[in-house]
C-alpha cells in the first residue's frame, strides 16, 4: 500500500482494473494531490447534518457483507470530532447483525444519499459498539425522537469521497414536499378567497 487514502478503496486488484479500463491516471492524479480526506470538513458537518438517514455496511469474520438502513430526526448522525461520527443504535428487530459483525470486523461503510440535490457521499472507516458509556450516549439521543436507545455506535473515519450525481432520480421526503408546495398552496388559498369575494 502507497499509504494514500484512497487506498481503502482502490486495492492492486482495483488499480489493476483501472489501468486495464483506461482511469488510473485520472485517479493517480487524485492521489498525488493527497487523495481523498479522512478529516470530517465543515461541508461534511453539514450534509451529515441534514440527513435523516444512511446505510450502514459491515461483514462478519468471513467477509459476508450486510447493509442495513438507520433512519432517526436529522442529524441523528452526530460528528464527535474531526475524524469520530456516532450514532445512537435504537431498539430494533432484535437480530443484531450489525453489532455481531462489529464484534469480530471492525472495517465499516457509511453512506449518505441526498437524493433532493443529488448527492451521495462515501465514508470508510472503522465502528464499534459502546454498551457502558452512558453520557455518550445522552449526548447522541435526541430526546423528542420516539425510540429506545440500547448502546452507542462510534465510527472513525479512514476516508470519504463525493460521488457525481450520474443515475440518482430525485426523490423528496414528504417535509420537503410540504416546504416547496407551501407558496402554491398560500396562492390557491388567496385565488380562492378573491372568487368567493367576487362570487
Amino acid at each position: 500500500m502507497t499509504g494514500y487514502t484512497s487506498d481503502v478503496a482502490f486495492s492492486p486488484a482495483v488499480k489493476r482494473l483501472q489501468e486495464e479500463n483506461g482511469s488510473r491516471g485520472g485517479y493517480a492524479k487524485m492521489e498525488s494531490r493527497g487523495g481523498w480526506s479522512d478529516t470530517v470538513t465543515g461541508d461534511l458537518a453539514r450534509f451529515i447534518a441534514a440527513r435523516d438517514s444512511f446505510y450502514l455496511a459491515t461483514a462478519n469474520g468471513a467477509g459476508q457483507p450486510y447493509i442495513q438502513h438507520r433512519g432517526g430526526p436529522p442529524g441523528f448522525l452526530k460528528v464527535v470530532d474531526g475524524h469520530t461520527l456516532a450514532f445512537a443504535d435504537f431498539r430494533g428487530n432484535r437480530q443484531f447483525i450489525t453489532a455481531g459483525n462489529l464484534s469480530e470486523n471492525e472495517q465499516a461503510y457509511i453512506f449518505l444519499m441526498d437524493y433532493a440535490n443529488r448527492r451521495r457521499i462515501k465514508i470508510w472507516g472503522r465502528a464499534r459498539v459502546v454498551d457502558d458509556d452512558p453520557a455518550l450516549l445522552a449526548g447522541l439521543v435526541d430526546k423528542d425522537y420516539d425510540a429506545v436507545p440500547e448502546r452507542a455506535v462510534v465510527f472513525e473515519v479512514t476516508a470519504w469521497d463525493v460521488n457525481c450525481p450520474q443515475h440518482i432520480t430525485p426523490r423528496f421526503t414528504e417535509a420537503e414536499v410540504a416546504e416547496l408546495t407551501a407558496p402554491l398552496k398560500s396562492r390557491i388559498a388567496e385565488l380562492e378567497a378573491q372568487l368567493a369575494a367576487a362570487g
